[in-house]
């Protein structure tokens, strides 16, 4: 049974974006026009180039972010500000995904790939403020990006869970590899199922999958 498979989970590992909020409130698209703007102003580019630049970065570095540093050594603190500058006032608050949180056993995190203050905006937009225990951004793993290992390791050490006996929430199936290779249960949450090895459970209802195994 589903409620058997983490019955040893004492650490619950969420994602932010699209994870804790459904795709449909498309915050995405605001932050991508921010981060193609950011690009063509930085380095000079036309809108075509900086949203190509914006794109092969994420799919090669894991984040635009970790391209922009890499290959232009830019620093990140002002790109992930403003980036991250955009309007949250169209998400609901969900009460019940809010009581299938509190009601997980052991200690509950959220980390994303975006900064930890952007987090706190999306926590609180959402209903979910003071549910977790700790809020790690990329800034918390050195600016190093899920998928990395080292990311992981990095927010894993500093929050001194067990691999072993924790579970993750990723809407990107290529940020569950990694802590699969860990030792973590895995959850894809998405619309759209793949079929992977570290993929263990996927689920379109992150609030209805919880509720189901506490």
């Amino acid at each position: 049974m589903t409620k058997d498979a983490f019955s040893h989970v004492n650490a619950w590992v969420f994602d932010l974006d699209n994870t804790l909020y459904h795709p449909s409130a498309r915050l995405f698209d605001q932050i991508e026009v921010r981060m193609t703007n950011w690009v063509m102003r930085t380095l000079g580019t036309t809108q075509a180039e900086a949203d190509q630049l914006r794109r092969d970065y994420w799919h090669n570095h894991g984040t635009t972010l970790a391209g922009l540093m890499r290959e232009h050594d830019v620093d990140p603190l002002p790109y992930l500000t403003e980036v991250h500058e955009i309007d949250l006032t169209h998400l609901e608050k969900d009460p019940d995904l809010a009581a299938n949180i509190r009601a997980l056993p052991g200690r509950r995190v959220v980390y994303t790939n975006g900064s930890g203050p952007y987090a706190e905006r999306v926590l609180e937009a959402r209903g979910l403020s003071g549910l977790f225990d700790a809020i790690y951004g990329i800034e918390h793993a050195d600016f190093l990006p899920k998928p990395e290992r080292q990311a992981y390791e990095t927010i894993f050490a500093m929050d001194g869970l067990d691999p072993t006996r924790a579970a993750m929430f990723e809407d990107d199936p290529r940020n569950l590899a990694q802590p699969h290779a860990m030792g973590l249960r895995c959850v894809h949450v998405s619309d759209d199922p793949v079929e992977a090895d570290y993929v263990h459970y996927s689920t379109a209802d992150l609030s209805g999958f919880l509720r189901g195994i506490v």
